[in-house]
C-alpha cells in the first residue's frame, strides 16, 4: 500500500515536472520536480528488491546495485555539467541510447527467468521490450554519430526499405517461436542483434538536418520500452513514466515535423539533406550579396526604434549568447525596443535557442515564438539574424522546388533592414542557398558571431 502511494506521487511529479518543461520560465523547476519523482520511484522500489526465488537480496548484491546507482548518478551529472549548448542533442541522444539499452537489457534477464508458467501478458511485454529498445539503442548511437559530423549526409542503397522490411518481419518471428514456448537464449540474442540491426538501418538513411527529429522519436521509443518493461514485471512507476515519455516524445516529434510542415513518413523515409549540388532556388538566381561594417551595422542598429534578433545554431556555436544579451541592453539603454525571434527548430533540438539565451539571462518575455513575431515583421526597423540559415529562408514559400517549400519560416525579410552574422555564405543544414542573402534590404556581416557581437555592443555604447 505504501509503496503504491509513493508510486502515484511520483506519477504526479513526472506530469507536473513535464508540464513545466513547456515553458523556459519554468524548465528548471520542472526538471528539479521530475528528478524528484524519480528519487521518490527509485527509493519506494528498492526495499522490494529479491532473488529469482524471492529471497532477500545477499549483502554483495546490494552493494552492486548501490555502486549502479552512484555511478549513474556521476557519470549523469557530469556529463550534464561538461557538456557545451553546441552538444547538448548529442548527450540527449546518449542518455536516451541508454535508456533504450537498458529497457532492452532487463527484457533479456527477465527472458532468463523465464518459465513454463509464465503469463503470456509477460512474454509479449518482455518481447516488446526488448526489441524497441535496442532499436532504440542503436538509432540513437547513429543519431550521436551524425549529429557529430560521421555518416552526416544519409546513406541509401537499393532495396532498403525492402531490407528493413525483411528484418522487421523475422525479429516478429523470432518473437512468435519465443512467445510459443521456445525459451532459447540463443534466439533471443538473435533477436537483439536483428533489433540492433534494424535501429542502425532506420536512421542510416536519414541526412543529419533531420536528427533532432529522430532523436525526440527514439525517445519516444525508449517510453514505450520501459513501458512494457513495467508490464512485464508490473511495476506502475515504469508504466506511467514510460507512457508519460513515450506520447510526450511522439508529440513532440509531430510538433517538430508540423514546423517544418512535413510528415514523420518524409522525416524517414525521404533521405532530407540528400540535396543536388547543382540546385538552386529561383529566387537566389538574382542579385548579389551586400556586406556591410561592423560601424555601420551598429549605427543602423543603434537609430532603429524596433530591432528583432533571429538566433541560429551558430549563435551556439559562437558560444555568444551573453555578447547577445550585452547588444540587446546596450541598445534598450539607447529607447530601442529588443526582442528575439524564436523559431521551434532552430538550433539542434526544440527549445535549444530558449535554453542558450536564458543561460545568458536573457528575459523571458523577450523571447517571442514564430506565430507572433511574424505579423510584426514588416514595423522592424532592423532584423539581425546571428548564425540562423534555414528557418530565414524566403524560399520556404516562394521556390516550389526548394526541398524546405511549405515550411514556416521568421519572415525576416520584411523588416527594413536585415542584418546577417555568418562566418561565410556556406549552407544551411538542408543543403540549399539562402535566398534572403540577395534581397536589396539584406547585408552580411560577416566573421565570428562572439567578435562580432562584442564589436557591436563596444561601438553602440560608445555611439
Amino acid at each position: 500500500m505504501i509503496t503504491s502511494f509513493v508510486f502515484l506521487i511520483a506519477s504526479v511529479l513526472f506530469i507536473v515536472g513535464i508540464k513545466l518543461l513547456a515553458s523556459p520560465k519554468t524548465a528548471r523547476q520542472g526538471n528539479l520536480i521530475a528528478g524528484l519523482g524519480m528519487a521518490l520511484a527509485l527509493l519506494a522500489v528498492l526495499p522490494q528488491l529479491h532473488n529469482s526465488h524471492g529471497e532477500s537480496v545477499s549483502l554483495w548484491k546490494w552493494f552492486l546495485i548501490l555502486v549502479g546507482i552512484v555511478l549513474g548518478l556521476v557519470i549523469g551529472a557530469a556529463g550534464a555539467y561538461k557538456v557545451k549548448m553546441t552538444s547538448m542533442p548529442q548527450m540527449v541522444a546518449l542518455f536516451n541510447g541508454a535508456g533504450g539499452g537498458a529497457a532492452a537489457l532487463v527484457a533479456a534477464i527477465e527472458f532468463a527467468h523465464l518459465t513454463s508458467d509464465s503469463s503470456l501478458k509477460f512474454v509479449i511485454s518482455m518481447l516488446c521490450a526488448a526489441l524497441i529498445g535496442a532499436v532504440s539503442l542503436s538509432g540513437s548511437i547513429i543519431a550521436f554519430l551524425k549529429l557529430e559530423g560521421r555518416f552526416e549526409k544519409p546513406v541509401t542503397y537499393p532495396a532498403q526499405q525492402l531490407l528493413n522490411g525483411l528484418l522487421f518481419v523475422v525479429s516478429l518471428l523470432l518473437a512468435l517461436a519465443m512467445a510459443s514456448g521456445s525459451h532459447s537464449m540463443a534466439l533471443m540474442i538473435l533477436f537483439l542483434v536483428i533489433a540492433l540491426a534494424l535501429g542502425v538501418l532506420m536512421v542510416m538513411p536519414i541526412g543529419g538536418a533531420d536528427m533532432p527529429v529522430v532523436i525526440s522519436l527514439l525517445n519516444s521509443f525508449t517510453g514505450l520500452a520501459v513501458a512494457a518493461d513495467g508490464f512485464a514485471i508490473d511495476n506502475i512507476a515504469m508504466i506511467i513514466a514510460g507512457t508519460l515519455v513515450g506520447s510526450s516524445g511522439t508529440l513532440l516529434t509531430l510538433a517538430m515535423c508540423k514546423a517544418m510542415n512535413r510528415p514523420v513518413t518524409n522525416v524517414l523515409f525521404s533521405a532530407f539533406g540528400k540535396v543536388d549540388a547543382t540546385t538552386s532556388t529561383a529566387a537566389a538566381a538574382t542579385g548579389s550579396v551586400k556586406s556591410v561594417q561592423a560601424d555601420e551595422a551598429a549605427l543602423l542598429l543603434g537609430m532603429a526604434s524596433r530591432v528583432v534578433i533571429v538566433p541560429g545554431y551558430g549563435l551556439a556555436v559562437a558560444q555568444a549568447q551573453h555578447q547577445v544579451r550585452q547588444l540587446a541592453d546596450e541598445l534598450a539603454k539607447k529607447g530601442v525596443e529588443v526582442s528575439f525571434a524564436i523559431h521551434p527548430v532552430a538550433g539542434r533540438m526544440p527549445g535549444h535557442m530558449n535554453v542558450l539565451l536564458a543561460e545568458a539571462d536573457v528575459p523571458y518575455d523577450q523571447l517571442i515564438e514564430m506565430e507572433s513575431i511574424n505579423p510584426e515583421m514588416e514595423r522592424v526597423d532592423v532584423c539581425l539574424v546571428i548564425g540562423a540559415n534555414d528557418v530565414v529562408n524566403p524560399a520556404a514559400h516562394e521556390d516550389k522546388t526548394s526541398p524546405i517549400y511549405g515550411m514556416p519560416i521568421i519572415e525576416a525579410e520584411k523588416a527594413g533592414t536585415v542584418i546577417v552574422m555568418k562566418r561565410s555564405m556556406g549552407k544551411g543544414f538542408a543543403g540549399i542557398e539562402n535566398a534572403l542573402f540577395l534581397r536589396d534590404n539584406c547585408r552580411m556581416l560577416f566573421g565570428d558571431a562572439k567578435t562580432s557581437l562584442q564589436e557591436l555592443v563596444t561601438l553602440v555604447k560608445d555611439g
